[in-house]
């Protein structure tokens, strides 16, 4: 396998989750702490806290997911923009972005902190929903067609964030992740859109 901005990625997520999974105190310097934040200016966690994983089950799972999805959007991008650039850009977007709703919402808990590359994850997995609505994704070993996993997954992530049970998974992330993945497409390259719209029916 070539050696791709996606790989890249993922050895440094990799890299710096495991060396802090027995390292509270690097565990929390760089986690997503909207009220250190705030307080702070410590804007910087924005990203770094999607280097930072739980253990290895959910440093795994987004890894895996970013590793299937992640080389695909970036090839996608490359022949889309004329650059790989734009899929870089990407993914720090979708990491800082989709922790906006979750700095606004906790901003004045100071016992709140999350962290996990979830956003930014979410965000590869909707954009390749977009290139490709009819592919298959398999979720616990049974197929699904990619377009219907993402309306299952939204559905979902809508429910928990607005759930009053704390879970420790932050779905606001998750959710804002995938809207992201749709939108940032589109925006530099509307006709995604139709390609979408076409592919959808052609599916019918």
């Amino acid at each position: 396998m070539a050696f791709t901005i996606s790989l890249a990625i993922i050895i440094i997520t990799c890299v710096v989750s495991v060396t802090s999974f027995n390292n509270e105190t690097r565990m929390g310097d760089l986690s997503m702490w909207p009220y250190m934040v705030k307080e702070k200016n410590q804007y910087y966690r924005f990203v770094t806290s999607g280097l930072v994983h739980a253990d290895f089950m959910h440093l795994g799972f987004n890894m895996f997911t970013l590793y299937f999805f992640g080389n695909f959007i970036e090839s996608a991008f490359t022949a889309v923009f004329n650059s790989k650039a734009y899929y870089l850009l990407f993914y720090v977007l979708a990491l800082i972005l989709s922790d906006v709703p979750t700095f606004l919402k906790h901003r004045n808990n100071y016992r709140y902190q999350t962290i996990g590359a979830s956003g930014a994850v979410s965000a590869v997995v909707f954009a390749a929903i977009l290139f490709q609505p009819w592919a298959r994704i398999y979720v616990f070993f049974f197929p699904l067609p990619a377009i219907l996993y993402g309306v299952i997954y939204l559905g979902y992530t809508i429910y928990m964030s607005r759930s009053q049970a704390h879970s420790g998974i932050n779905h606001d992330a998750h959710l804002w992740g995938a809207v992201f993945g749709l939108l940032f497409p589109l925006i530099f390259e509307p006709k995604i859109g139709i390609h979408f719209v076409n592919q959808l029916l052609n599916g019918l």
